[in-house]
């Protein structure tokens, strides 16, 4: 374990190991930590940013990715990324991870998501039907300086303002307000009590009342129609949308190569009976839920699946849709089994210690939401090539959401940027010495400031990367498959 782990939790090498026992400091004890991490680390350290002499190419790093993934999805991978800087920057996490290892850090650990950028940030129901805002994408979390999700929420702000068109000041607004949310919410769990902190949580009644003061009427309005649509994204959403009846059985509809049936891909491979795998993957995986859930996913039956192309960052790796009925055949149940690779993180804070991937993600998005999805579990499987890999499953629609940057002003921006920070703090004080991180950054706008010189330094270094992207696919270097 690293050095680095904060003294406030306990914690295992690895999996099935005991755990170590570590002291609990007083909160004077955990207040002067904070302060005299400032003087190994000024929180000014943190301003700028500039490339190493011995940078890895990004490229390189894509590529790197790339083998590990399904050859003729990555070529989608990197035409969506083609699309903007901001869209290169979303699939860029093990870039970013690189550039931030060798980046100031104050030495508390939280547990962090690792891909923090503002489009993974939305709002989802609740297991009690409310509708909440929270972080929303964890295939990279691991514990971790919680700095580095900081730099990668703000300088996600700075790089959607430049692709929004934003004057630099507006820009500069947008990413403190964001910072000064994170601070001053840590400032406030600081002082709150465990059970309080770990309670804490934003419905999206109370995000509308926070918009309230930061938006026109209109955009208000708009904000309250894009949550009435997040309330009909659900299984029978995805049901009407993505199947048709083939002789009198419901099946997924191919759209190659965004989504193609399970037979269309074990033909030839010598699985005749899909199905039964599937219904056999399907029990082994409901071990990893709680009892209760468990009951509940056993009165649905298995019908159909299919491969799905998500996300940006994610294209290439192998998620799957998998459609269940209950009782009759308007009782859907659609579930997303997504892929779980290795951390980014890995490589610069050390090993996971879950064995299973799936479970790492399952384990870290426990953590960092208010509350996770009723059937997020995981699964270990045997692919049609033979090789073994892990997954986590959750449903696939359950009132999803998220906000509408291309269209967004800088005034619901930056309140945006504020409710982001605000989320973002919460999850990183569940696990992390909330008490020493408050103390670190203290009351003045130092650190504010410096993540804002930071992020647009770091712009300016993703549209360099944007530009070789550009250049390694008209060089032929890598293909890109545009317009999907």
């Amino acid at each position: 374990m690293s050095s680095e782990t904060q003294s406030s939790t306990t914690s295992g090498a690895r999996e099935g190991q005991p755990a170590r026992r570590v002291a609990h400091l007083t909160p004077q004890e955990r207040v002067a930590r904070g302060k005299a991490a400032r003087n190994e680390t000024p929180r000014s350290s943190h301003a700028g940013w500039a490339p190493a002499t011995n940078r890895l190419d990004p490229i390189a790093l894509l590529e790197e990715q790339a083998t590990s993934r399904v050859p003729e999805l990555v070529p989608l991978r990197y035409g969506r990324m083609l699309v903007s800087p901001f869209t290169f920057y979303r699939g860029a996490a093990l870039i970013m991870a690189n550039d931030l290892s060798p980046t100031p850090r104050s030495g508390f650990i939280s547990q962090i998501c690792g891909d923090a950028h503002l489009s993974n940030f939305g709002v989802f129901a609740s297991p009690e039907r409310r509708l909440l805002f929270d972080m929303n994408d964890f295939d990279e979390t691991l514990p971790g300086p919680w700095e580095w999700d900081v730099k990668r929420l703000a300088a996600s702000f700075e790089i959607a303002g430049r692709d929004r068109g934003f004057a630099p000041a507006d820009r500069r607004t947008i990413v403190t307000a964001c910072v000064a949310e994170y601070r001053s919410r840590m400032q406030q769990f600081a002082a709150a009590r465990n059970l309080d902190v770990w309670y804490a949580h934003i419905e999206v009644e109370q995000l509308l009342e926070l918009l309230k003061t930061s938006v026109t009427k209109k955009q208000k309005a708009k904000a309250e129609a894009n949550v009435a649509k997040a309330r009909t994204r659900d299984s029978m959403q995805a049901f009407t949308k993505l199947t048709h009846d083939v002789d009198g059985h419901r099946r997924i509809i191919s759209d190659a190569p965004l989504i193609v049936p399970i037979e269309e891909l074990a033909a030839g491979t010598g699985h005749d009976d899909v199905g039964g795998e599937l219904r056999g993957l399907i029990r082994s995986y409901r071990r990893t839920l709680e009892t209760d859930r468990r009951e509940l996913l056993e009165s649905f039956d298995y019908v159909h699946a299919a491969r799905k192309v998500v996300g940006v960052g994610s294209v290439g790796t192998r998620a799957w849709i998998v459609l269940l009925l209950g009782r009759d055949g308007q009782d859907p149940l659609f579930l997303q089994a997504k892929e779980a690779q290795e951390s980014v993180l890995e490589r610069f804070v050390g090993k996971s210690k879950y064995v299973n991937h799936g479970q790492r993600v399952v384990a870290g998005q426990r953590l960092m939401q208010a509350a996770s999805d009723i059937f997020l579990g995981w699964q270990r499987v045997k692919g049609f090539d033979g090789q073994v890999r892990d997954f986590y499953l959750r449903q696939l629609r359950d009132w999803k959401g998220s906000a509408d940057v291309d269209t967004m002003g800088s005034g619901p921006m930056t309140a945006y940027a504020r409710v982001c920070g605000a989320t973002l703090a919460r999850a990183h004080a569940r696990s992390g010495d909330r008490i020493a991180i408050a103390s670190y950054l203290g009351t003045s706008d130092t650190f504010d400031r410096a993540i804002a010189a930071f992020s647009s330094a770091y712009a300016d270094q993703n549209e360099r990367d944007y530009a070789a992207l550009v250049d390694a696919v008209e060089s032929g270097r890598l293909e890109a498959q545009t317009g999907m």
